[in-house]
């Protein structure tokens, strides 16, 4: 039994779902795989997501210590990169996991469909 913010989860994999799960989490990790990348870039390369949701899942991340938020203030406008941290970082192998699974799946399944 595992325990994150006084909530339980039963297995190791929980704890994983937990920081990755979801529709958007692991899509947004692995755009920010080959170095920071700001708000704006990430709308550009996850365009079906919608502001408020990648608004809300990057402040979950961030609040779990999977990426860093930092916020240039010197020259107006402001600008904001997003970036993994260490701990983030850890995840790579997943991410890598998950990638390659959904790069053989078209050949594999006749549900999908790549155009």
């Amino acid at each position: 039994m595992y325990i994150i913010d006084n909530k339980s989860y039963p297995c190791c994999t929980s704890v994983t779902m937990r920081f990755i799960g979801g529709k958007w989490k692991a899509v947004i990790l692995h755009h920010l795989i080959n170095g920071a990348k700001r708000y704006n870039e990430l709308r550009k390369v996850i365009p079906t997501i919608t502001e408020r949701t990648l608004s809300l899942q990057l402040k979950q991340l961030e609040e779990d210590n999977i990426i860093d938020r930092k916020v240039y203030t010197e020259k107006p406008p402001l600008m904001v990169e997003y970036t993994l941290t260490d701990f983030g970082k850890t995840l790579l192998p997943v991410l890598e996991a998950i990638t390659q699974w959904g790069i053989a799946a078209p050949a594999n399944s006749k549900k999908i469909i790549k155009n």
